[in-house]
């Protein structure tokens, strides 16, 4: 059965058939920002649904634009809770304050302060503004062929889907770079640097509460969010809190692991999922917490909304390869990568192989050095909040005592100048102090207004 929607017999100046591989938070962004440029499209989910998850989610002025001027940003308010300090404490009974990592300039700067909320509030934020004829769940993708006329996806029913482009949106583990990889690697054209498996850095256990009683756990319904981040040299853990809004509060329990724990979780997927490990609860219940114990948090949490995940990654050379394009997993560049491929895209002048190959060579060329940056960035910001070696202990307690809030204050307005927007859409209203770095116009200029 070929979906008639995404039918390819359309002559070469219509806009792109685009079919997306999967309805995170990157595909289903995607799928909004095409919807509004006109362009055609459908997102095929491997799940049943997308299952509601414990973990937190935080956005800053690198994004928050977009979702303003994409009319979201009032609904992501309404959801989550603005954040102005990152509290760092010390993991022993007298939970010592150590630094503050938040920073409170950024609203003043962009116009846009930090928001914290549940990781799954954004998805139900963001499903409800797809089509429901355009998403289909329970699509696990099987094979992929591509010929000059268009790329052609089977599903485990059976089903034939086919378009002009297909957008891995499906996480680290997508099964289209899978794909994709192989047949240029039959053909000697995949970089060595991709050849190399991922390893596994960190094993994550992550939960939202139901709501709490703000008489037993002070500052629930403070305006702001109380955020903190416990550090601790007498166990291989680190483990955060935040209030979100309705008395709720996301926790996480960080463990870094050993060579020998990364070789032994080798098989196991990175994918937010529910999943527990017993005997992670078991280690972590006894950790203080301004609230309580974890436990106390642990035990305030349906267990079908705590997840283990194991926390890895790689900055990918390859990004396309004949019809096939990918995108990235995770949250801010994940959709940065959404919003400069939709503008990428808007600007495609006919679905050729050739037209398609310069648009997918313009959309890495626009965001590879950003996401190097930010890579190396969060390798950085892991092993200063995470690492437990000594070396890494060694560097945290110099950035919390030693180094001087200029640099802080300098390398944080260098990341914040970086705020994509859609080209074809009407820019959002200016907002702050800090002008954001320019950025590639589209060629066919806005889509007019519905």
């Amino acid at each position: 059965m070929v979906d008639p929607a995404l039918d390819n017999n359309s002559s070469e100046s219509a806009p792109p058939k685009v079919m997306i591989v999967g309805a995170g938070i990157a595909g289903l962004l995607l799928g909004i920002l095409l919807d509004k440029a006109g362009i055609p499209f459908h997102i095929y989910e491997r799940s049943a649904t997308i299952k509601p998850l414990g973990a937190l989610m935080s956005l800053g002025p690198n994004i928050l634009p977009l979702l303003d001027q994409i009319g979201l940003y009032k609904g992501l308010q309404e959801i989550s809770l603005p954040c102005y300090s990152f509290l760092i404490y010390s993991g022993d009974d007298e939970m010592k304050l150590l630094g503050n990592m938040g920073n409170p300039e950024s609203e003043e700067l962009t116009g846009y302060p930090i928001a914290v909320f549940a990781r799954h509030r954004l998805y139900d934020l963001l499903l409800k503004q797809i089509p429901p004829e355009k998403i289909s769940f329970s699509q696990k993708v099987v094979s992929i062929s591509e010929d000059k006329d268009g790329v052609t996806i089977q599903t485990a029913d059976n089903q034939i889907h086919r378009g002009d482009i297909l957008v891995g949106a499906d996480g680290t583990y997508s099964a289209i770079r899978q794909s994709m990889y192989a047949a240029m690697e039959k053909d000697g054209l995949l970089p060595e640097a991709d050849k190399h498996k991922m390893s596994k850095g960190f094993a994550c256990l992550v939960g939202t509460t139901d709501p709490l009683d703000p008489a037993k756990y002070p500052g629930l319904m403070d305006p702001s969010s109380h955020s903190i981040l416990v550090l601790s040299d007498k166990t291989p853990y680190n483990w955060s809190a935040f209030t979100v809004p309705d008395g709720r509060i996301c926790w996480n329990a960080v463990l870094q692991l050993d060579e020998k724990q990364s070789q032994e979780n080798e098989a196991k997927g990175c994918q937010w999922g529910p999943g527990t490990s017993a005997q992670m609860i078991d280690e972590i219940r006894d950790f203080i917490t301004p609230y309580g114990t974890m436990g106390d948090l642990i035990d305030a949490t349906p267990k079908d909304v705590i997840s283990q995940v194991y926390l890895e990654d790689k900055l990918f050379e390859t990004w396309h390869h004949g019809r096939v394009v990918l995108i990235g997993d995770g949250a801010v560049n994940a959709m940065q990568d959404a919003v400069i491929l939709a503008n990428c895209l808007r600007d495609l002048e006919s679905s050729s192989p050739e037209a398609i190959h310069a648009c997918f060579a313009d959309f890495r060329e626009q965001r590879f050095a950003h996401v190097k940056e930010q890579y190396e960035a969060s390798q950085m910001n892991a092993k200063l909040i995470y690492g437990q070696t000594l070396v890494e202990r060694a560097l945290r307690y110099m950035v919390f005592n030693w180094m001087p809030r200029w640099v802080m204050r300098k390398g944080a307005v260098k990341n914040l100048l970086y705020r994509p927007l859609a080209m074809f859409l009407p820019l959002p209203e200016a907002r702050g102090t800090l002008e954001r770095l320019p950025q590639k116009p589209c060629k066919k200029g806005l889509v007019e207004q519905r």
